[in-house]
């Protein structure tokens, strides 16, 4: 299967918070997207490695993603290492993606800055032919996806460009409030988090509005790129 879009996060969840609005859209506009958690979140004060699979499981539902896969990496503990790197090169030569998100290049949790990191070294790596992989007994051929873009999480880091979500942020709440083991639940009698509060979900929707605000739309998802962003003319962009 190609995938016009493959979104990679260190922990299941990251995708939603820093790109569900976005996926939502793409897909809604007959994009094809894909998601690759590099870890199960094992490491979490809440819930379990299993719970978050079903979780995850859930809110790719929501989004209407064509698939998920987890890659099971050590939470916490993961590399960017040739190990790792190559098991990102065989998910990016098996979708063939032409655009990859990923996690914010700098972060509060240090899986997020490793993830970035690993992540676009290997879609560089990825192009290179004489790198052997294969999957399934079968030897992949090179690929190299056109664009990166690493997406927004705890840091307010400021954006290079802001993707209009107006129309789907209730469709990324939905998903995030799918890992009802990790986020704000009154019911609930495990430990709190700094994710855990009832503020945090409001800031994930206060954000998105002031993004929204600065590009002049009712919501926004921001993301920051690695190379110079090229339009065809002056009024190839909103």
């Amino acid at each position: 299967m190609k995938l016009d879009i493959l979104v990679f996060g260190a922990h299941p969840d990251d995708v939603e918070l820093g790109a569900g609005g976005t996926i939502a859209k793409e897909i809604s506009l007959g994009k094809k997207v894909g998601i690759v958690d590099l870890t199960r979140g094992e490491l979490g004060t809440r819930g379990s490695a299993e719970i978050r699979d079903k979780e995850s499981a859930a809110a790719a539902k929501i989004l209407g993603v064509s698939v998920r896969e987890n890659l099971r990496f050590r939470d916490g503990f993961f590399t960017n290492d040739e190990a790792h790197q190559l098991e990102i090169i065989k998910m990016l030569r098996k979708y063939k993606p032409t655009i990859v998100l990923c996690n914010a290049v700098d972060d509060r949790h240090i899986d997020h800055g490793k993830g970035s990191k690993l992540v676009s070294d290997a879609c560089f790596l990825s192009g290179l032919r004489r790198i052997e992989t294969t999957l399934n007994g079968e030897n992949q051929q090179e690929w190299r996806p056109k664009l990166v873009y690493h997406f927004i999480q705890w840091k307010n880091l400021t954006p290079d460009f802001v993707v209009d979500i107006s129309g789907f942020i209730s469709k990324k709440t939905d998903a995030i409030l799918a890992y009802s083991s990790q986020f704000h639940d009154p019911n609930s009698n495990e430990p709190e988090t700094p994710i855990s509060s009832k503020t945090f979900l409001e800031s994930v929707h206060y954000r998105a509005k002031d993004l929204g605000r600065l590009i002049g739309t009712d919501y926004g998802e921001g993301f920051t790129v690695e190379r110079m962003i090229a339009v065809n003319s002056l009024d190839g962009l909103i």
